[in-house]
């Protein structure tokens, strides 16, 4: 990656504030980035379900309560993993952009569910992507 986005502190809230339902893919995003990255959910509770899965594929991510802190590394690597919900499987989807080799994400379902086609979406920005059955490959 020739520009990796530098730490960032976000805060989510109700509008006009950082919306939560980016704070997912914004946690991809900054896995894998440049230095380290603080998350404050303050709308919902439990709202970190994808971190396993980003954690799976070499993310360095901590948790605790509501908050949660990311050390940016590049690049991250291959792996199968689950999305848990739609948010969840989008950010799955932005990690496996910066990971090498190739990343399966099962239960893409929840994706399918809240886009009309995101690997069309994925591929005009240069993404190697496709359904496989009910996973989506990156």
């Amino acid at each position: 990656m020739k520009c990796r986005p530098k730490g960032l502190a976000i805060t989510t809230g109700p509008y006009p504030g950082f919306p939560t339902d980016l704070q997912s893919p914004f946690m991809a995003f900054l896995a894998a980035g440049e230095g380290q990255s603080v998350i404050e959910e303050r709308v919902f509770e439990g709202r970190f379900a994808t971190v396993k899965s980003l954690e799976k594929m070499g993310a360095s991510i901590c948790t605790r309560g509501r908050c949660a802190v990311i050390e940016g590394r590049y690049p991250l690597k291959e792996a199968v993993v689950h999305a848990s919900d739609l948010r969840g499987g989008a950010a799955l989807a932005v990690a496996a952009l910066a990971a090498e080799g190739r990343t399966i994400i099962r239960d893409c379902r929840h994706i399918e569910r809240g886009y009309e086609d995101i690997c069309r979406d994925l591929a005009v920005l240069g993404a190697r992507i496709r359904w496989v059955d009910e996973s989506c490959t990156l």
